[in-house]
């Protein structure tokens, strides 16, 4: 049992409690998983500035120091990177300089922090009710088939501006790791949910879009699961054939929000207003800026 929250903003006026928001509905996951989380926000002008290539680096001992080019955040135990040329070109920088660090994200406009600990303290140590943005995605995990280590938690951006967050599991997720393998796919962690995440990856590398490619991740993989992926222009879910994992939906004019459960919508502006609903089984439902 994990935690899923989601919250796309229409309304530019909302940018500056994006992390208020974000932080307030993590926080009502907590129960549905307390040993770690996870969060991605995309358009912090601090943490990922407009117009910079941006990497976020976990579980490192010390500051990375990659020339007075590169600037560096420190959030909790997450090092925030910055600078004038492509996300690309500064992962490469990155991986040369720290080969044993674990990029725990990468892509323009995109912030990830990921940790080990209670869900409502991880957010208090990162400051997220300060942060800003349009649209960010969190995860609260109990963990169940791999270690509780920052390599573990939600969520997984493998390709660049990609996030992946997940509740359920997959049943054949062995059996596609080793076909990804096969192909040269690398990996981090034994999560799961780190398989779907590179599936995903290598179908939007394919040139498909987001929708066909979670439409072939349902015909692929086996189990239960509620998905949320999004990058800096889309957000979209998709839930298995039984649809045992919960999920609701809420849309109005100026946000989208998803979560596992109401309760972390219900403090959202406007929810009285909102059209709510549960998603359909292997349906995907996305959104665009």
């Amino acid at each position: 049992m994990c935690g899923i929250v989601g919250l796309h903003l229409r309304s530019p006026e909302l940018y500056p409690r994006l992390g208020e928001l974000l932080a307030a509905m993590l926080g009502e996951m907590s129960d549905r998983g307390a040993d770690s989380a996870g969060i991605a926000v995309y358009g912090d002008p601090e943490w990922s500035p407009y117009g910079q290539g941006c990497v976020s680096v976990t579980d490192i001992a010390e500051a990375p120091d990659l020339g007075p080019d590169v600037d560096v955040v420190q959030v909790d135990t997450t090092y925030l990177l910055s600078a004038d040329m492509s996300s690309e070109d500064l992962l490469g920088l990155v991986r040369e300089a720290y080969p044993t660090a674990l990029i725990s994200g990468f892509g323009p406009d995109l912030a990830v922090l990921k940790g080990v600990g209670h869900p409502r303290a991880l957010t208090e140590s990162w400051g997220l009710a300060k942060a800003q943005g349009w649209q960010g995605v969190g995860h609260t995990r109990m963990a169940t088939e791999s270690a509780v280590t920052p390599s573990g938690c939600h969520p997984y951006t493998v390709g660049p501006g990609q996030c992946l967050v997940h509740n359920g599991s997959f049943a054949n997720h062995a059996t596609i790791r080793r076909e990804l393998r096969r192909a040269g796919v690398e990996f981090d962690s034994e999560n799961d949910t780190e398989v779907g995440a590179r599936f995903v990856a290598e179908q939007l590398a394919a040139g498909r879009d987001v929708a066909t490619a979670l439409k072939e991740l349902c015909a692929t993989f086996d189990g239960f699961y509620t998905l949320l992926v999004s990058d800096p222009d889309s957000f979209a879910v998709v839930r298995d054939a039984i649809a045992c994992k919960p999920a609701v939906i809420a849309e109005t004019d100026d946000w989208v929000a998803m979560a596992s459960e109401y309760r972390a919508l219900a403090g959202l502006p406007g929810v009285e207003q909102a059209r709510i609903w549960e998603p359909e089984p292997e349906v995907v439902y996305a959104w665009t800026r």
